[in-house]
C-alpha cells in the first residue's frame, strides 16, 4: 500500500540528480467527528451539542540509503477545526492521536502557519535521523520512534509515546529526540541501548527530564522474553515482558515497577491472549487483555486536579491515558469480505464498572486508499469513568457521550 508513485516520479522529474536516490511516499488524511454530548459535559455547557471536529494531515516521507547509512525525513502539514479545538479534552476517549507540537522535546520543528479561535495549522517534522547499519549493529542517531512492550490495547512498558487505547490512526508513532545503538546477538535476540534527550517545563535541556533505557530481547526455549532497566525523568523503572505458546492462543505479559524518585513503588503490569480462526468460513480474530494501572486511584476525586502527582504527570505526558486501577479490554476483527473488516473492541473498569464500546468498518477501497467509519459509545453512569469524569463533582463532567468518526486515507 505504501509504495513509491507518482510523488517520486515527479520529485526526480524535477531533480533529474537524485533520480534513483531518494524514495519518496506520501500520506493524506482526513478524519471527523461528531459528538453527541450529555447535559452534564463541561464542553456543551460552554459551547453546543453536537460538537464537529475534524482535521486534515498530509504526511511526505523521504528514504535515502548510501552504502550502509539510510537517511531519513518525515513532514506532515496538519489542519485541524471544530468545536472542541482549545478546550479540555485530557481525559476524553482519545480517537486521532497526530502531535501537535515538540513543547518538551529537545529540538523544536514545529511551526505554526496559522490559527484561531477554532482552528489551527502547523508544520512538524516527526522523523528526521541518521541510520548506521552493519553486520550485527544498527545505530539511530536523531528523531525517530520506538515501541516496546506486548499490549494490544494498554502500554505499561512502552513508556515514548504510546498509543491511547482508542486511537485509530496507528500508521505513525510520534517519533522523539533520541540515540539508539542496537547489537544483534547469535541466538536471533538483541540488546538495545536507547538515550531520549528533553526539555523540562521551563525549556531547560536537562537531565531530569531525559530517558536512558537499557533492553534485552531474548528466547528460553518457547519462551520469548524482554527484560528492561531505565531511568525516566526522575524516576526508575524495571520491566520484564514474555510471549509463550498456549494451545492455539498466543499468550503475552508485561510486568513494569516504576521506583519514584519522591519515594515509593508503583507495580504495573498486563496479561492478554488473542487467537486467529475461521468463523462461518470467514477470517476471524479475537483477543482479551486485562490491565493493571499502578498510578491509578480505586475512586475518582470528585474535582479533577485532585489526582494524585504521579498519575497526572503521566497523563499529561501521554504515558498513561486512563486514572483508574483495573481494566479488561475485550474484542476481535472479522473479515466480511476480502476488502471489508469490523473490529470491535470493549474496554470495561474493573473498578467503577463503566464500560466503552468502540466499533469500526474499514473498507480498502484499493492498492492505496482506505475508508474507515465508526462509533465510540460510553456506557456508564456520570462520575464513572466512561459516563463523564467528574470535574466539579458529577453536575459537571468531561469526556462522556456517543461519537461517530470517519477516517480517510490515500497513499502516493
Amino acid at each position: 500500500m505504501r509504495q513509491a508513485s507518482a510523488v517520486g516520479a515527479l520529485l526526480a522529474a524535477c531533480l533529474p540528480g537524485l533520480a534513483g536516490a531518494v524514495d519518496v511516499q506520501a500520506r493524506a488524511k482526513l478524519f471527523g467527528t461528531a459528538r453527541a454530548l450529555p447535559s452534564h459535559d463541561l464542553q456543551r455547557r460552554l459551547d453546543r451539542t453536537p460538537a464537529y471536529d475534524g482535521s486534515a494531515d498530509f504526511r511526505l516521507m523521504l528514504r535515502h540509503t548510501v552504502g550502509s547509512v539510510t537517511i531519513l525525513a518525515d513532514h506532515a502539514l496538519t489542519l485541524v477545526s471544530g468545536d472542541s479545538h482549545g478546550l479540555l479534552q485530557a481525559l476524553q476517549p482519545i480517537l486521532d492521536q497526530s502531535p501537535a507540537g515538540d513543547g518538551h522535546r529537545m529540538v523544536n520543528l514545529t511551526w505554526d502557519i496559522e490559527s484561531g479561535a477554532r482552528h489551527r495549522s502547523w508544520g512538524r517534522v516527526d522523523r528526521l535521523a541518521v541510520q548506521h547499519r552493519l553486520k550485527d549493529w544498527s545505530l539511530t542517531l536523531g528523531r525517530q520512534a520506538v515501541s516496546w512492550g506486548n499490549g494490544m490495547v494498554f502500554a505499561p512498558m512502552d513508556l515514548f509515546n504510546p498509543f491511547a487505547p482508542t486511537t485509530v490512526d496507528r500508521d505513525y508513532k510520534a517519533g522523539d529526540d533520541l540515540f539508539l545503538a542496537e547489537r544483534l546477538l547469535a541466538n536471533g535476540g538483541d540488546l538495545q541501548l536507547l538515550a531520549v534527550a528533553r526539555r523540562d517545563e521551563r525549556g531547560r535541556r536537562t537531565g531530569q527530564a531525559a530517558s536512558a533505557a537499557l533492553k534485552w530481547h531474548g528466547f528460553a526455549g518457547p519462551l520469548e522474553f524482554d527484560l528492561l532497566a531505565a531511568k525516566h525523568y526522575r524516576d526508575q523503572v524495571f520491566g520484564g515482558g514474555f510471549r509463550w505458546p498456549l494451545g492455539v492462543a498466543l499468550m503475552r505479559s508485561d510486568l513494569v515497577a516504576t521506583r519514584l524518585r519522591d519515594g515509593g513503588w508503583r507495580l504495573s503490569g498486563l496479561l492478554n491472549a488473542d487467537v486467529s480462526l475461521i468463523a462461518a468460513g470467514r477470517n476471524a480474530y479475537v483477543f482479551a487483555e486485562y490491565f493493571h494501572n499502578g498510578f491509578g486511584v480505586a475512586k475518582l476525586p470528585p474535582i479533577a486536579d485532585r489526582l494524585p502527582s504521579p498519575l497526572a504527570q503521566r497523563l499529561s505526558r501521554g504515558e498513561v491515558f486512563n486514572p483508574m486501577r483495573d481494566y479488561l479490554a475485550v474484542g476481535g476483527n472479522l473479515e466480511w469480505h476480502p476488502l471489508v473488516n469490523q473490529a470491535l473492541t470493549l474496554i470495561g473498569n474493573l473498578n467503577d464498572g463503566s464500560v466503552l464500546l468502540q466499533t469500526s468498518v474499514t473498507h480498502e477501497r484499493g492498492d492505496h486508499q482506505r475508508l474507515q467509519l465508526g462509533v465510540v459509545t460510553p456506557l456508564g453512569q456520570r462520575g464513572k469513568e466512561f459516563g463523564g469524569i467528574p470535574v466539579f463533582g458529577d453536575q459537571l463532567t468531561n469526556g462522556g457521550g456517543k461519537t461517530l468518526f470517519m477516517r480517510w486515507l490515500h497513499y502516493f
